[in-house]
C-alpha cells in the first residue's frame, strides 16, 4: 500500500544521500522514479541537480512555491508512463498545499511518496513543510547525525562568516557546513544563551 514517508533529521545527517540511494534501489528493479527539487536550491552548480556530499547525485525536478505537484506527476505519467515512486529532497521547503497534494499522489495515484528534510530552522522553529509532513504523513523517521559533545544532533544552528551563531534573519538562507552546525537540544540552549561554542565542520556545500 503506498504512503507518504517523512525522513527528518538535523543538517549533515545525509539526507540527500538515503535519497538517492532509494532511487538507485528503485531503479536497480526496472523501476520508475520521480525526484522533486526546490528550484532556488543551487548548491550542485544549476537548479534540478539533487547531490550529495558523498558525490551521488541524480538529475531532479526543479519546482516553486506556487507548483501543484499533483498535476507535475500527472504530467509526468502522461508523458513517461506508469510512475513507481516520488522522492522529495530538502522537503522542509514544501508549502502546505503541496504537502497536501503530495498525500493526493498517495492515496489517489496510490504512489509512495518520500520525503526528506529538517525538522526546524536555525531558530528552532518548524518549517512549514516540515510542520505538515509531520501532521499527515503515514510514517515518521529520524535519520540521526550527532553533535560535537557526542550526543544525538536534533537541532540546527546558523552562524555567520566569524562562526558565530545568529539568532535572527531570514528563515530560508541556503548554506551547508559553512553556515549551519548540527548540535543537541541541550547544546542549542547554551549556545542560543550565549554560552556554548560552536565546533567547526569540515567545508561542504551539500547534505
Amino acid at each position: 500500500m503506498a504512503k507518504l514517508y517523512f525522513y527528518y533529521s538535523a543538517m549533515n545527517a545525509g539526507k540527500t544521500t538515503t535519497l538517492l540511494q532509494s532511487a538507485h534501489n528503485y531503479s536497480e528493479r526496472g523501476m520508475r522514479v520521480l525526484i522533486f527539487t526546490p528550484a532556488f536550491d543551487n548548491r550542485a552548480g544549476a537548479a534540478g541537480i539533487v547531490a550529495s556530499r558523498i558525490g551521488l547525485q541524480a538529475q531532479g525536478i526543479a519546482f516553486e512555491g506556487n507548483d501543484d505537484l499533483e498535476e507535475r506527476v500527472l504530467a509526468d505519467i502522461a508523458a513517461h508512463g506508469k510512475l513507481d515512486c516520488v522522492l522529495v529532497d530538502e522537503a522542509q521547503f514544501l508549502r502546505k498545499p503541496q504537502v497536501w497534494q503530495l498525500s493526493e499522489v498517495v492515496d489517489k495515484l496510490r504512489i509512495p511518496v518520500l520525503c526528506y528534510g529538517l525538522r526546524t530552522d536555525f531558530r528552532g522553529e518548524l518549517f512549514e513543510g516540515s510542520q505538515y509532513l509531520l501532521a499527515w504523513a503515514d510514517e515518521l523517521s529520524e535519520i540521526k547525525t550527532i553533535c560535537h559533545t557526542g550526543k544525538k544532533a536534533t537541532m540546527t544552528v546558523r552562524v555567520d562568516a566569524g562562526g558565530h551563531a545568529m539568532q535572527a534573519g531570514p528563515q530560508v538562507e541556503i548554506g551547508g557546513n559553512d553556515r549551519y552546525v548540527s548540535v543537541s537540544r541541550a547544546e542549542f540552549k547554551k549556545i542560543m544563551r550565549g554560552e556554548g561554542t560552536i565546533e567547526p565542520m569540515q567545508p561542504s556545500l551539500l547534505d
